[in-house]
């Protein structure tokens, strides 16, 4: 089934970011360029809806790739118990990237899942014939505004962007940058989908089901998604 889709983009950039590889353990150590999920997370946060999906397509990055050494006094659930009760923190040792710009692109997609939509979502798709290019016009003026749903990160919370918007004339992609392979890049935590509230309140939780992409690499400054789903076309 061929769906029609709107592409939207957008620029982020910020002093500090955050892309972890799960496989590094408790000092954790960031991916050259945003993820899959964490890309979709950013335009999501601009603006979020249900009846819609949000297929991240590329990246551009728009500043030399820079490791940096982070520590910082955790104090989350993830402490033994005995430190949470006692109320002591660890220092919590990453390896993050500073001084970051990307330029994310995307395409817009109706909700494949209907059924799966809370009531309020529902009624709202039963009043536009084309919920992408609505979503697409609603996000292109919030962008200009300077609105979002929810705060914007570059990967953990507390990293919030220096900027986020439209495309800047000043920005440039960063096309002499040699290749960077990554042999495997997690692509989605909760692949299974979204679930509607009443399902939640029912403890139907989305079950956490780890999907990565391998052989990867970030050509003249460009990352590509794969598309698993071709069914969706301009």
């Amino acid at each position: 089934m061929v769906r029609l889709s709107y592409p939207i983009e957008m620029e982020i950039a910020g002093n500090t970011a955050m892309w972890t590889r799960p496989d590094t353990g408790d000092c954790p150590v960031s991916y050259p360029a945003p993820t899959y999920s964490a890309a979709k997370a950013i335009f999501e946060s601009v603006l979020w809806g249900p009846d819609v999906e949000i297929i991240p397509t590329k990246v551009e990055l728009c500043a030399p790739i820079q490791y940096h050494s982070y520590c910082t006094n955790y104090g989350g659930p993830l402490r033994n118990p005995k430190s949470i009760k006692e109320g002591n923190n660890y220092q919590l040792y990453a390896t993050v990237l500073i001084d970051v710009c990307y330029r994310l692109y995307a395409e817009v997609v109706p909700n494949k899942e209907k059924n799966r939509l809370p009531e309020s979502a529902v009624q709202w798709d039963k009043k536009t014939t084309s919920p992408g290019h609505a979503y697409q016009s609603i996000f292109e003026r919030r962008l200009k505004r300077g609105q979002c749903y929810s705060i914007p990160a570059l990967g953990w919370k507390e990293f919030t962007p220096s900027y986020f918007g439209r495309f800047r004339d000043s920005t440039q992609l960063l096309s002499d940058l040699p290749p960077v392979f990554i042999p495997s890049m997690l692509r989605l935590v909760f692949s299974k989908g979204y679930t509607p509230l009443d399902s939640y309140l029912k403890k139907d939780f989305s079950p956490v089901s780890y999907v990565y992409d391998n052989d990867l690499v970030i050509q003249n400054g460009v990352l590509e998604y794969p598309q698993r789903d071709g069914s969706y076309a301009k």
